[in-house]
């Protein structure tokens, strides 16, 4: 069975994405198809980088960059979860993928965005980051708007559980593939 990481990609106070991962990671585990674990930046203290060597050697010197390597090493795929901060993704993420990079090789993430109007730019902006890591992006995405889904607490329109199982049927057809390049 596939381990899939619901990662809560802001480490704001207040923020919406605690949520929003709840949802995904709730949703998900009732679908039974895979191992299904929230993985919260916040509880990884990682801080701006602060490794010596460049992440491609795997020479981790600091205890919390050889935990975020173990529990990424550990996972066979992703759902990001993120807000848009002015049109991209948050520092606070960045900061996570820069942190390792053979952990994320070969791997399959999805996406659930929120923000103004569903986040796409921070979206397309992860694409393209995580494209450099050898990791495959599905084509499926969920936009969140605070317009709408936020109004009165978080309620996500009921199209979006349809657009997560599909981000989520996306994620496992490609995690599987990826699987035997993984080793």
């Amino acid at each position: 069975m596939l381990k899939i990481g619901i990662i809560l990609g802001s480490t704001r106070p207040g923020r919406n994405g605690e949520a929003v991962a709840h949802w995904a990671r709730d949703l998900a585990v009732k679908r039974g198809d895979a191992e299904y674990e929230l993985v919260d930046l916040k509880d990884y203290n990682l801080g701006n980088l602060d490794e010596p060597e460049h992440p491609a050697m795997g020479d981790y010197r600091h205890e919390h960059t050889k935990r975020w390597s173990a529990k990424i090493s550990s996972l066979d795929a992703f759902v990001i979860v993120t807000p848009e901060y002015n049109n991209s993704y948050p520092g606070a993420l960045k900061n996570a993928l820069d942190f390792l990079y053979a952990e994320w090789n070969n791997k399959a993430a999805g996406f659930v965005g929120y923000g103004v109007d569903g986040a796409p730019r921070a979206i397309s902006h992860l694409r393209h980051v995580l494209g450099l890591l050898s990791v495959a992006t599905v084509s499926d995405q969920v936009g969140l708007s605070i317009h709408t889904d936020f109004a009165d607490g978080f309620k996500p329109a009921a199209a979006h559980e349809d657009r997560l199982n599909r981000v989520l049927d996306q994620v496992l057809a490609w995690g599987s593939a990826l699987r035997p390049l993984r080793g």
